[in-house]
């Protein structure tokens, strides 16, 4: 290796991050929702259908929800979509955070510099838009335990490099494949079906920035550094999965807390669907050297793996 490779190396590197921030602010000007004007917030919430499919729901396959009616049943979907749209709010904060401090008096004439910005501006119209697509499934507003909202607090403010990025994909990959799921079904609310369709496709973009920012944050990263944040990573994807479905979702279903948390706790069918929707993110992640083995407690507490 000649003493010019590396420069050339480096510079290749940069030249690809910029190419592909480029591409996604071009995507982004092409195709770009506006909630407020693309949901239908007018129609009164039709509670014939479902908040979310039911074979997502977290009793679906359970005797509980054997037990249900159809009526239960579909407002116990309707609770637990509001509550995953509040956790998403609750990580899109956090996303926006680190992210900004993550370009922080950088080049803001970089591609990459106006793509974060971007991605920040559509992080606010989803936030804003779960909000009122939670509001308008009869929901209270659901929030993270305090514990998860605490750690939250310091991981918004410490988190950088690869822990940020790969726990940004984290959130947003398992969100994706349940919400690509809940827009075609035609068992679910029209108006949480646009604001899932809206959310896959410009979550999608903002999924290969966090795996080209995380791939790149782990160059040159030494076995200590990739040990630690494996970790953090995993810890981080544990309390966002685990805070996605509120437990008083079952009390505002009408259903008995206490049997409907054993019964979910136990439940082997939604298990099997968040290993399954989070296959390729976990080979994407064992790629990357972050399957450690003190990871991997973590990611089979959330059923991730």
């Amino acid at each position: 290796m000649t003493s010019t490779d590396v420069p050339r190396t480096a510079e290749t590197a940069e030249a690809g991050r910029r190419e592909t921030a480029q591409r996604l602010l071009d995507s982004s000007a092409m195709l770009s929702y506006d909630p407020a004007t693309e949901v239908d917030w007018e129609t009164p919430l039709d509670k014939d259908f479902h908040g979310a499919s039911p074979e997502w729901s977290t009793l679906y396959g359970t005797s509980y929800w054997a037990e249900m009616s159809p009526e239960q049943q579909k407002e116990l979907t309707r609770q637990e979509a509001a509550s995953v749209a509040s956790t998403g709010i609750w990580f899109e904060m956090i996303l926006q955070q680190m992210v900004l401090r993550d370009f922080y008096a950088k080049d803001p004439t970089d591609p990459a510099f106006q793509w974060a910005l971007t991605e920040i501006a559509d992080e606010c119209r989803h936030s804003i838009m779960f909000a009122r697509g939670a509001e308008k499934l009869g929901a209270p507003p659901y929030r993270p335990r305090r514990l998860a909202v605490e750690l939250g607090r310091v991981f918004k403010a410490t988190a950088t490099g690869e822990a940020a990025y790969a726990a940004i994909l984290v959130a947003e990959e398992v969100l994706d494949v349940m919400q690509r799921d809940w827009m075609r079904d035609e068992r679910v609310v029209p108006f949480v079906r646009t604001i899932n369709n809206i959310h896959v496709v410009e979550e999608s973009r903002h999924m290969k920035f966090a795996r080209e920012e995380t791939k790149e944050q782990l160059e040159g990263a030494g076995p200590v550094r990739r040990r630690i944040n494996a970790l953090v990573i995993a810890i981080a994807s544990y309390f966002i999965v685990s805070s996605m479905v509120n437990r008083d979702v079952y009390k505002n279903a009408g259903l008995d807390t206490a049997r409907a948390l054993r019964e979910a706790k136990a439940n082997e069918h939604h298990k099997s669907m968040m290993r399954s929707s989070c296959a390729g993110l976990m080979e994407f992640l064992g790629s990357c050297g972050l399957l450690t083995k003190p990871a991997l407690v973590f990611y089979k507490r959330a059923n991730l793996i």
